[in-house]
């Protein structure tokens, strides 16, 4: 019930961060008497990823009322082997 433009998403430090606000009106106008009510929220979510990401490769998609996030796995670095050289 959050419109996507409301929403925002972010990773830093390996951490995936989502945050919003909602907003939602109603409002009755009868015979006898008139209401209005607002009502408002914000959420905020914190979630630290297991492993190193790429953040520059991250989708999110919205469809219909869920949020679909993917973001890919950084390569894995592999420790470098250093040859020793025998000089005599």
């Amino acid at each position: 019930g959050i419109d996507p433009n409301n929403v925002s998403i972010s990773i830093e430090n390996d951490t995936l961060c989502i945050k919003g606000e909602s907003e939602k009106k109603s409002e009755v106008d009868e015979k006898n008497y008139y209401r209005k009510e607002i009502r408002r929220g914000s959420f905020y979510r914190s979630i630290p990823l297991p492993t190193k990401v790429n953040g520059d490769n991250a989708k999110a998609i919205a469809d219909g009322g869920v949020l679909k996030i993917t973001i890919p796995k950084s390569p894995e670095v592999k420790p470098k082997t250093i040859k020793i050289e025998n000089k005599k």
